[in-house]
């Protein structure tokens, strides 16, 4: 069974239908990450603030290790990617990952107030939910 790493925002509400709806074709799906919920950034950095820590000790703290090992574990596991947007620097970082290993990553647009051209590195651009779903057996089967 092949498997897609769903990457997005901890904020986006919709990371969990994504998912299920993908599973529904038969693909492994991991969106695990979103299980830390919407405001466990805020709290991290809340947490690391509070210990007199800034951005760059925060980064190398036993916690910000261990986030990244999981998810770059999934990351290298899973056989594809969709970054679903909106999202962040992160979830652009972990696309081109992706992508720069030679596998297979997709974007998941909502309403796009910039056209920005770099998405073509993607190898598919989608504009809605329904769309990718419809695309995604074709463009990558089982």
């Amino acid at each position: 069974m092949k498997s897609i790493y769903i990457i997005g925002s901890l904020r986006n509400p919709e990371i969990p239908t994504i998912g299920n709806a993908i599973r529904q074709l038969g693909y492994d799906v991991f969106d695990d990450w979103n299980a830390a919920g919407p405001t466990a950034d805020d709290c991290r950095k809340e947490y690391e603030q509070s210990r007199g820590n800034d951005y760059r000790t925060a980064l190398t703290g036993w916690a910000a290790k261990h986030v990244f090992e999981f998810d770059l574990h999934h990351l290298n596991r899973c056989d594809a990617s969709v970054l679903v947007l909106p999202a962040g620097r992160s979830g652009h970082l972990e696309l081109g990952y992706i992508i720069g290993r030679g596998k297979t990553g997709y974007v998941l647009l909502d309403t796009p107030d910039r056209w920005d051209v770099m998405y073509q590195f993607a190898h598919g651009v989608f504009f809605s939910m329904q769309e990718f779903l419809e695309a995604l057996p074709n463009k990558f089967p089982q």
